[in-house]
């Protein structure tokens, strides 16, 4: 299974990045072909030693590599990827990798 981590900062208005993620991001979000599975933390996001400098945590979930490249270039994966962007006045980090059940 191949996955997408973006890792949200804070944002400059908390509220408004949440409503503008349930109400625009994440339906954009699932639209991406290919999609497996979409999650999305609630509530502060932690480290074992306290909080994180991190507002929200999404994972995407495809089949495969070749899949996530896939809906990632595709006109909704597009779309989806240039709202995170404007939703990011936090910033925002991106992990792509490969994963295996052990």
């Amino acid at each position: 299974m191949a996955k997408l981590v973006s890792l949200f900062g804070t944002p400059t208005d908390p509220a408004a990045f949440d409503r503008h993620l349930e109400a625009t991001h994440l339906p954009l979000a699932r639209k991406i072909p290919g999609l497996r599975s979409l999650e999305v933390s609630t509530g502060p996001v932690m480290t074992p030693d306290g909080p994180a400098p991190y507002h929200r945590v999404g994972v995407l979930s495809f089949d495969s590599m070749a899949d996530l490249q896939a809906g990632l270039a595709s006109p909704e994966g597009q779309a989806a990827g240039a709202d995170a962007m404007g939703l990011a006045t936090g910033g925002v980090t991106l992990l792509v990798f490969d994963s295996r059940e052990v």
